[in-house]
């Protein structure tokens, strides 16, 4: 119709990298596209741009953070995950770290030894735990008062 934008469709990135399971990287990772991670990766994952994937199979192990907007995990991560956009977590997803994310699905079986947070903005606005007690403590003694 007139005067109408129409979206466009979001195309899925054209490169795919592969970490092969017998393979071992030690170091920081700058990808575009997809990364499929198959091996052990010891080192932060980030994206290069706004947009990418990063899917960790079931025998794929990563000790570091991960900074990437769609992230797809069915095996073991140790470090701090933040997903801009979506987290996918399957039935053998192993987290030990906090999670940051936008949305998120995760599969029965799936376990995360950490924070689950919504997003950053949400997380800067959470008062800390000493905090929301103080603030519950007054509440109630107010409370009392009043009775």
């Amino acid at each position: 119709m007139l005067g109408r934008k129409r979206k466009a469709a979001a195309t899925p990135p054209s490169e795919h990298t592969l970490i092969a399971k017998s393979s071992t990287i030690t170091g920081d990772i700058e990808f575009g596209g997809v990364l499929h991670v198959q091996g052990y990766v010891k080192g932060q994952i980030t994206v290069s741009n706004d947009q990418g994937q990063l899917v960790i199979d079931k025998d794929g192990r990563v000790e570091g953070e991960i900074h990437v907007p769609h992230i797809i995990i069915n095996g073991h991560v140790i470090g701090d995950v933040y997903a801009t956009e979506k987290l996918e977590l399957a039935e053998n997803a192993r987290i030990e770290g906090n999670v940051t994310y936008e949305t998120i699905e995760m599969m029965a079986g799936a376990q995360v030894n950490g924070k689950l947070v919504r997003n950053r903005e949400q997380q800067k606005s959470l008062p800390a735990p000493e905090k929301q007690q103080e603030e519950q403590e007054v509440e109630e003694a107010i409370a009392e008062a009043k009775a």
